[in-house]
């Protein structure tokens, strides 16, 4: 069986210096080996799991199984402490490992919990969820399929309901291994998420929820055509072009799905994609919604996360400073396609320090074989989802309608991006909203594709779009738990659009994104043809104070905005047009309408 591989790829020392604040201290106290190169398979009946090329490392005395549960890895939820000895009691609780026994009396401070108490404090924990306890009577269990950090998951067969005779695949989560109250709103929210999400094409179905004295049970769809990565060690490391689409259609519809609910997923990868069934046209699944969250609701429609958690080889470089959001999915994405084209992995290194290094200061490697053979679109298919600068990515649903997937007619969904750059703009200032028409003018052919789908989604009524019609799509795309906690605060963030109408050219300027346009090689020529008619249509003389407050600067940045605008006639100079394009032009608190 073919292995696939990284090539070497420049790297730099392991320092930890360079590593964002405090994900250097957490590796140097948690650090595990990771395979510097592949090991050859002697036969195809060789365990793929054993050591495999994109297996992040395992925690000492986890045995990798076909199953795996990914640890949480490298994570907390707020800024890390300083000493070493709360941060490896913080992972302990989370993975259920007890502590080692020591000599002596234990310290009344602690920071090594007691199983079964919260926080230290003697304080029992609650493990009693309120699900159905008649998993027995429902359910016959079957043999083992997997075994992974948090708990094992079985085959079973319904002995009633709606799919009796069926079999399926069971997650047992030993509550023994529940030692913190995070730890327990953990399964909480991946029983939430699961609920929420199943019924789409490609996620995994779920089906119900049990518990006992001793464990919970979370009942899916049972997937036995094995991994994605099992399929790519299959073909020796690397798909043609033709399969690689097939298998990133189906990637990209699931995450576009998850991303308009607000979820991030946090840990794709091939180990977390399992197939149907062993045909070649077998449908592909996500799975492992155990460090997935909610994106926390705010002014801005969705706030960042903070918790630094996945696998090593496919984190985003936002992930690794603590501020990110969907785009971090995005990233994984653009990791699994360079895999799936040349059997090898973007970034490399021998420790978790040395690949987070390569993730935040390398660049993939496009000239090697086989990249020479790939075509220059699926080059920049795959460069656009892995720009380090998260603004600049494609969203799921802006790579469904990217030029080298449209043939496949992947079924464009909805973007809640496209949400976000609408409530900017209907709240920006009239000067501000001149300057994005102009540049919506300069939107190169390929780009409008994605632009005029989603307005179509958005069913325009005479040529334009109403607040109605943004509620109406919400409600057709998005899940009842979606609409019913967010939907009403989503939409009082568009009330300026109550009496207003947008047809498809200003539908434009407040959808496009000026730094997904930013990076493309046509940049330049773009944003001089906006400029022109900028300068022909919206522009006027503009004070230094004036811009600054525009651009919600102070006055320490006069000096710097003085550089932007024309000595000759007070106008905005090529340079200041393209930086105050990026500008926050009104505070997220205003509510002034279009005039």
């Amino acid at each position: 069986m073919g292995h696939c591989y990284s090539r070497n790829i420049s790297t730099v020392e392991d320092k930890d210096g360079d590593v964002p604040n405090g994900v250097a201290q957490l590796q140097n106290n948690h650090r595990t080996s990771v395979p510097s190169s592949p090991v050859a398979s002697g036969s195809t009946e060789a365990n793929p799991y054993t050591i495999s090329p994109f297996q992040s490392p395992l925690p000492a005395g986890v045995a990798p199984s076909p199953a795996r549960t990914p640890g949480r890895k490298f994570k907390w939820p707020f800024p890390p402490p300083s000493p070493a000895k709360p941060i490896l009691a913080a992972l302990r609780r989370r993975r259920g490992t007890a502590p080692q026994p020591r000599d002596g009396p234990i310290p009344e401070e602690s920071e090594e919990d007691d199983h079964g108490t919260a926080g230290g404090s003697g304080e029992r924990l609650d493990k009693n969820f309120g699900f159905s306890k008649h998993f027995e009577g429902k359910y016959e269990l079957g043999k083992e399929v997997g075994r992974g950090h948090f708990g094992h998951t079985c085959s079973a067969k319904a002995k009633k309901g709606k799919i009796k005779g069926q079999t399926v695949a069971v997650k047992i989560i030993a509550k023994a291994k529940m030692t913190s109250a995070l730890s327990i709103e953990d399964v909480r929210r991946e029983v939430k998420l699961l609920k929420a999400l199943s019924g789409h094409r490609h996620m995994v179905k779920f089906y119900d929820v049990f518990e006992d004295a001793d464990n919970v049970f979370l009942v899916m769809e049972l997937c036995e055509g094995g991994e994605l990565l099992d399929r790519i060690l299959a073909r020796g490391g690397r798909f043609p072009e033709a399969d690689a689409k097939r298998i990133l259609v189906q990637v990209l519809s699931a995450t576009a799905f998850f991303h308009l609910q607000g979820v991030v997923h946090r840990d794709l990868k091939p180990e977390n994609f399992l197939f149907t069934s062993k045909n070649e046209d077998a449908v592909l699944k996500v799975i492992d919604f155990g460090l997935s969250d909610f994106s926390r609701f705010g002014s801005d429609l969705y706030q960042r996360l903070n918790d630094v958690v996945g696998s090593a080889y496919y984190v985003a470089p936002e992930v690794l400073h603590r501020s990110y959001g969907t785009e971090a999915d995005i990233w994984s994405i653009g990791v699994i396609s360079y895999i799936l084209l040349c059997g090898s992995r973007p970034f490399y290194g021998r420790t978790e320090s040395a690949i987070f290094r390569c993730v935040l200061r390398a660049n993939p490697n496009f000239e090697d074989m086989p990249w020479p053979s790939i075509s220059p679109i699926a080059k920049d298919f795959v460069r656009r989802l892995l720009n380090k600068d998260h603004r600049k990515r494609m969203t799921a649903a802006q790579a469904l309608a990217h030029p080298w997937l449209r043939g496949e007619n992947p079924g464009l969904l909805l973007d809640f991006s496209i949400y976000k750059l609408v409530k900017s703009y209907i709240r920006a200032s009239p000067f501000r909203r001149a300057a994005l028409k102009s540049l919506s003018k300069a939107i190169p052919e390929e780009e409008l594709v994605f632009l005029k789908a989603q307005f179509m989604l958005l069913e325009p009524e005479d040529g334009g779009l109403f607040l109605h019609n943004f509620t109406t799509a919400l409600t057709r795309y998005a899940t009842d738990a979606m609409i019913e906690s967010r939907l009403p605060d989503i939409l009082n963030l568009l009330q300026p659009l109550a009496h207003r109408k947008l047809d498809f050219e200003e539908f434009c300027a407040a959808a496009v994104s000026v730094y997904q346009l930013e990076a493309l090689e046509e940049w330049e020529q773009i944003a001089t043809t906006a400029f022109e008619d900028f300068e022909r249509e919206g522009s006027r003389a503009i004070s230094v104070q004036e811009l600054a407050e525009e651009m919600s600067l102070g006055p320490n940045a006069h000096p710097l905005l003085t550089d932007w605008i024309r000595s000759l006639d007070g106008k905005l100079s090529f340079l200041g047009y393209k930086k105050f394009l990026h500008g926050v032009t009104v505070r997220s608190s205003s509510s002034r309408p279009i005039r």
